[in-house]
């Protein structure tokens, strides 16, 4: 969000052109998809109804929005195509709250019925997460288009009619309650509901906080989720989720299943997950993310810190850069060395990476067996590695916590230590009923 604008409002989005980075025009804004949370808590705003130029209406997560500025919105570049369809937990903005009677509470004329003519969206800091923060409502009766009545805005707290309610079992009522849950308690909680409950939380979540917690789940748990997905969505899952994750759950399902879901899938991203499916599992090759930042030789520190501070990365993979000639994409060119982000600390924001490469430890090529990956692992104190084929390109890298879930036995989540750690030996068992 651009600076001196602390929030912008819903109303003032409808109709705005989205933007690609290189300036290329996706559509237009239609509305606006959030999700209602218990107790008066603001909403979660999920991402944006984008009109494309064939009319079709799209869904664009925030996640992928990087500026709100100047009557413009700019997105990553990558969009998913496929038709918008709203879920059950998510609410249109435009659509559902504007123009809706609700009571005001906790100001002067408490209990006074209000129309809402607007809301206002904030981004959190130092996060992508954004929140509907502000209420522009007006007293007295009428709709929208009346000019009479005062008008204020209010916290999001300060209304009541909007948040779903504190009783019933209904998914979108423990969907919230475990929201604040990290991806892997919240695996955690969903392997030990009945396999109806964990259905219906499933199909509650967004695509990027489904794909997180099914990279954290069992293998019997994720394939039966999987399967009670729309196929179309179940792509769109497999594509949010790491390549190597995606990679390993489709190599359990039957063959003609797998392929109809790569063919779904977006090209790049089924790429991906295709070349990490034909190494064997316990190898490195097997075991790799696709993922890694790579920079070239002529890359600033700069450069490489602002790739490092990038929040979807997990801290392995943020832990180190790979210089490599172009491209920059794995399969890359010759790859020439790593350099560690605390090594990055130290030298001036304008020193080439190039001159601060470590060529001294040798790259794994990709047949390597995890008992050495392993091995190399803690041998050199590192929690990554690169994965280098023949030529010398990197494919990949293998991080500590894709060996570590090799190394565990398949029942580690049941164990009392496990559970005792997260705090999770008695779940509610209001949570498990139908």
């Amino acid at each position: 969000m651009a600076a001196g604008a602390p929030r912008v409002f819903v109303s003032h989005l409808s109709g705005v052109a989205v933007f690609d980075p290189n300036g290329d025009q996706v559509g237009r804004v239609r509305d606006v998809v959030a999700m209602l949370r218990v107790g008066g808590r603001p909403p979660r705003v999920l991402g944006l109804v984008v009109e494309v130029v064939s009319r079709r209406r799209i869904f664009i997560p925030m996640t992928r929005v990087t500026g709100v500025e100047s009557g413009q919105v700019i997105t990553t570049g990558v969009v998913n195509m496929r038709r918008f369809e709203q879920r059950p937990t998510e609410t249109l903005v435009l659509g559902e709250l504007l123009d809706r009677r609700v009571r005001l509470v906790g100001v002067e004329g408490a209990e006074a019925e209000v129309t809402v003519l607007d809301v206002s969206l904030t981004q959190l800091p130092a996060r992508r997460d954004w929140e509907i923060d502000k209420v522009f409502v007006r007293r007295g009766k009428g709709g929208a288009l009346r000019r009479k009545g005062e008008t204020l805005t209010v916290e999001w707290s300060a209304v009541t009619g909007f948040s779903l309610e504190e009783h019933g079992q209904g998914a979108e009522n423990l969907l919230a309650t475990f929201e604040r849950l990290r991806p892997a308690d919240l695996a955690n909680v969903l392997h030990h509901l009945s396999p109806k409950r964990r259905a219906e939380v499933a199909a509650a979540l967004d695509d990027d906080r489904l794909a997180d917690v099914l990279e954290e789940l069992p293998e019997d748990d994720q394939i039966e989720i999987l399967g009670k997905l729309k196929e179309e969505r179940a792509a769109d899952v497999l594509e949010a989720m790491d390549p190597d994750d995606a990679a390993d759950l489709l190599s359990e399902l039957p063959e003609e299943e797998k392929e109809r879901l790569l063919t779904l899938m977006q090209p790049d991203d089924a790429a991906d997950v295709r070349r990490l499916m034909a190494y064997e599992e316990r190898t490195a090759g097997g075991l790799m993310t696709t993922e890694p930042i790579v920079l070239r030789p002529d890359a600033t520190v700069a450069d490489a810190l602002a790739r490092v501070r990038n929040p979807d990365l997990s801290p392995a993979l943020a832990a180190q850069v790979y210089v490599c000639r172009p491209p920059d994409e794995t399969p890359t060119g010759k790859y020439l060395g790593t350099v560690h982000f605390q090594r990055l600390l130290r030298d001036p924001p304008f020193t080439l990476v190039g001159s601060l490469t470590d060529t001294d430890l040798r790259p794994l090529p990709p047949h390597t067996p995890l008992p050495a990956v392993t091995s190399y692992l803690a041998t050199y104190n590192l929690v990554s590695v690169p994965v280098v084929d023949a030529s010398g390109s990197l494919l990949g890298v293998v991080t500590v916590d894709d060996v570590l879930d090799h190394l565990l036995p398949d029942d580690w989540r049941e164990t009392e230590l496990h559970l005792g750690a997260l705090g999770m030996s008695a779940l509610p068992e209001a949570a498990d009923e139908p």
